[in-house]
């Protein structure tokens, strides 16, 4: 992996972005713990320097001018770290063991800058007192405090950059990892571009987020896969179905034109091309539609539906073609089937079940239609007396133009089931084909809406 490339990727840039907060930080952090400790032994020195400060004005040596002078070089003689100045209203150093200085009362700090001016108060902290025009001084050294200031700058600036370090570190290791798993997915695509519809993106199932991408993808190129093997199957059916009735449309016109017939067989030509040019819009009419359901473009304009209805009013329609047929319809119809679909094109479902029904039902058959509500389902099922269709081939039925008689010299283009089953798709609803015993069972399971029509 370049790293080059790797620097260019949006999760380098969040790392940097991360490790840029960080020592932002970071960098809070040190002001707080810095101000912080340095107060707290600036305080420390303060009420030391005072406590000693304050021993040396309450001594009862101190109640003179000679005895603080006196007191004072004591303390100075045998001092534990602090240093002393007695200083005269001349600006004499009168006792102690630092040299005179400007008599300003009140706390004083030399920071240790001040050693590049050779000044002996560097590093030094205290305390001054006026006493009567005289000056007294009390100091603490700030060596461990200047100590403690650098060890934290240090420490602050060892932290950041050791951070920043594992930030990159990190920012780079993700971000192969990520490229690693662009990549994989760029490879499957460029197969898949180059016409191998077969690859898919590899899933090496760790369960995050980039596992669930690649099945989300996978499942997509299935998807994409299925539609293409779909596409080419229709195109030629759609030419082997298309080819009789242009074959015959074409030597009806020919034998006319040939044998130079006179009106009333032209007449008679012209009807029969007529009749299969119907047959061929009719197909492709049929095509059409299937290709707007399949869309979901339907959805839009779905309602609570009362099926109840819309099952009366198919049986009701298709009743003059059954009796005509000599075959009866039994209905087992409930009430109150509410589901959430297009009314028009639930009309169209169980108009081409009965229709399929009846088509291959023999005279004298029963055709029974039933419907019923069980929990949050509501089933419908066709079926019919005819010779059923056998189980190995009850899932092709449902692809288009697929015929059990594959002679095809009945009339028919094998898209009834296959549009049943699109709007079924569409209503997210199950279309499933049984044993009839004997005879075929459709069967189609909604979810039942929990709202009545206009509600």
């Amino acid at each position: 992996m370049q790293l080059p490339k790797i620097f260019g990727t949006s999760s380098f840039r969040l790392a940097l972005l991360y490790a840029g907060l960080m020592g932002i930080s970071f960098f809070l952090l040190f002001g707080v713990i810095f101000w912080s400790t340095a107060r707290f032994m600036r305080h420390q020195i303060d009420d030391t320097v005072s406590n000693e400060l304050n021993e040396v004005l309450t001594d009862s040596q101190s109640r003179t001018r000679e005895g603080i002078q006196a007191l004072v070089q004591g303390m100075a003689r045998h001092s534990s770290g602090f240093y002393y100045l007695f200083q005269g209203r001349d600006g004499s150093a009168l006792a102690g063991n630092l040299p005179p200085v400007d008599p300003i009362a009140g706390i004083r700090e030399w920071s240790v800058s001040d050693r590049h001016r050779k000044n002996p108060y560097s590093g030094m902290r205290g305390r001054g007192v006026d006493i009567s025009g005289d000056y007294l001084f009390v100091g603490w050294s700030t060596k461990q405090l200047n100590e403690m200031e650098a060890f934290v700058a240090a420490s602050f600036i060892g932290g950041v950059v050791a951070s920043i370090m594992v930030a990159l570190a990190g920012g780079v290791v993700m971000s192969g990892r990520l490229m690693r798993k662009i990549e994989s997915v760029s490879e499957t695509s460029r197969n898949i571009i180059n016409g191998d519809l077969k690859q898919r993106v590899q899933v090496p199932h760790g369960g995050d987020e980039f596992d669930r991408l690649a099945l989300s993808i996978n499942a997509m190129l299935d998807r994409i896969e299925t539609l293409m093997d779909g596409l080419r199957q229709v195109t030629t059916d759609i030419a082997h179905d298309l080819r009789t009735p242009l074959t015959r449309l074409r030597n009806r016109l020919e034998s006319a034109q040939r044998n130079n017939a006179d009106a009333p067989a032209l007449l008679e030509t012209i009807g029969a091309a007529r009749r299969e040019t119907d047959v061929i819009l009719e197909i492709f009419a049929a095509l059409l539609r299937i290709a707007q359901v399949e869309s979901g473009a339907r959805k839009a304009a779905f309602a609570f539906i009362d099926l109840t209805d819309i099952i009366n009013t198919v049986v009701e329609v298709y009743r003059p073609s059954v009796d005509e047929k000599q075959q009866c319809i039994h209905e087992d119809i409930g009430s109150d089937l509410v589901v959430f679909g297009d009314k028009e094109l639930l009309m169209q479902l169980f108009a081409n079940l009965l229709e399929n029904a009846t088509l291959h039902s023999p005279p004298g058959s029963t055709l029974t239609v039933t419907a019923s509500a069980d929990h949050d389902w509501v089933d419908v099922g066709v079926t019919d007396n005819g010779p059923g269709i056998p189980e190995s081939m009850r899932s092709k039925v449902l692809g288009r133009f697929y015929r059990l008689e594959t002679s095809r010299s009945t009339p028919g283009s094998g898209l009834g089931l296959s549009l049943a089953s699109a709007i079924a798709t569409l209503h997210d609803a199950t279309l499933g084909l049984w044993d009839g015993g004997p005879g075929l069972s459709v069967r189609v399971r909604f979810r039942a809406a929990t709202a009545t029509p206009g509600g």
